[in-house]
């Protein structure tokens, strides 16, 4: 019988050099994202929410309660990485201490506590590539059906629960605002708002052209299906953005609230639909009871929707949002989707793939993100 392999013995020089590393590491993060000046910002912008009148002015309170939270988004993991390797420092002097077999447990708990403090310097890494101009802010998400009939329907729902996954993961709020359902099952189109710090920047990698290739559940011969669906962004714009919206250019439509039936359907035309006729940009809110509350949320998305509009005519990137876009099928993906004949899911933008499709339909899109903000980032610095 052959001989049990024996566990390596850990060195504590080893341990030793694992935590100066990350002490490095710490300092330099503390630099590049100036987090000195990011608490004073923080305290700043707390002090101004326990101020007696800090809801007088709703949109600026929302406004600072926005700020606060970006703030918050460094100083938080930052302060858990700088806790998390100190007290991997003060395992490691107590794993000196000791001798054998305890020593060995005492440098396995340092190893962990320096893993841990790897996930959040990894945090911290990627929100440090989030500095445009409206990256702190929430995002509007749109996703629609491209080619493949029922089955793109049927691919948009599974988007949709991917991205609440994520979102869940991050701590984020998703509100939907409007969705229409496919013919035989899934959905046409669903919109809907992710609340959270980061969310638009971090959402943004995601626009663009999703392909799925898999054995369609709809085809009675099990033949193999491929489906396109489009997942566009937009960043929530502040209140002092001012966008033009002339009551000439706007076509408002109501309609009565969608549901699965039961007393909680809406008998009246609360949903409110509104197209702007220069640009054709449309959008939809029946998640409130209140007409008037639905116009409000479809409004406030139209801004946004018509900023980045414009914003796309300036720099003549006509394809970025709403102008020339890619069509929504064959040639123009941003990632595949491959559950037969083999798994796989791969960014052709940054060539990342996984074999772990489940793991990716279950919400763990972040490594695709990550690669996707790098890549931005070294196209600047170029």
């Amino acid at each position: 019988m052959a001989e049990e392999v024996k566990e390596k013995l850990l060195e504590p020089e080893e341990v030793r050099q694992r935590i100066e590393k990350l002490k490095v590491s710490v300092g330099e993060m503390a630099a590049y994202i100036g987090i000195d000046e990011r608490r004073r910002r923080l305290a700043e912008l707390e002090g101004l929410q326990a101020g007696a009148d800090f809801w007088n002015d709703q949109a600026k309170a929302k406004d600072v309660i926005a700020k606060t939270n970006a703030e918050r988004a460094y100083v938080v993991p930052f302060d858990a990485l700088l806790k998390s390797v100190d007290d991997a420092a003060v395992m490691f002097e107590l794993a000196e201490m000791e001798e054998g077999p305890a020593q060995q447990t005492a440098l396995k708990d340092t190893l962990a506590e320096c893993a841990k403090a790897d996930e959040y310097f990894a945090k911290l890494r990627m929100q440090s590539l989030l500095g445009g101009k409206f990256d702190a802010c929430n995002v509007f998400v749109k996703l629609h059906a491209g080619q493949g009939g029922t089955e793109a329907c049927d691919w948009v729902t599974m988007l949709y629960r991917m991205y609440q996954r994520y979102a869940e993961d991050q701590g984020w709020k998703i509100e939907e605002y409007d969705q229409q359902p496919g013919e035989e099952a899934g959905l046409k189109d669903v919109y809907f708002r992710i609340e959270g710090p980061y969310a638009y920047g971090i959402m943004k990698a995601e626009r663009g052209i999703h392909r799925l290739v898999r054995i369609s559940p709809f085809d009675a011969n099990k033949r193999r299906q491929t489906s396109f669906a489009s997942v566009e962004t937009v960043a929530e714009i502040n209140d002092d953005i001012d966008v033009e919206i002339k009551d000439e250019d706007l076509r408002i439509d109501t309609y009565r609230s969608g549901g699965a039936g039961g007393q909680h359907v809406n008998k009246t035309d609360s949903a409110v639909r509104l197209t702007h006729l220069p640009t054709g940009i449309v959008v939809a809110c029946q998640k409130e009871r209140s007409q008037h509350m639905n116009k409000e949320k479809a409004m406030n998305m139209l801004r946004a929707q018509l900023y980045e509009y414009y914003e796309d005519q300036k720099k003549a990137e006509m394809d970025r949002f709403y102008g020339a876009k890619s069509a929504n099928g064959w040639g123009s993906q941003i990632r595949s989707y491959v559950f037969c004949p083999y798994t796989m899911v791969k960014d052709l933008r940054t060539e990342y793939e996984t074999s772990d499709v489940d793991g990716v339909m279950d919400g763990h899109i972040q490594p695709f993100v990550e690669a996707w903000l790098q890549q931005q980032a070294a196209k600047k610095t170029a």
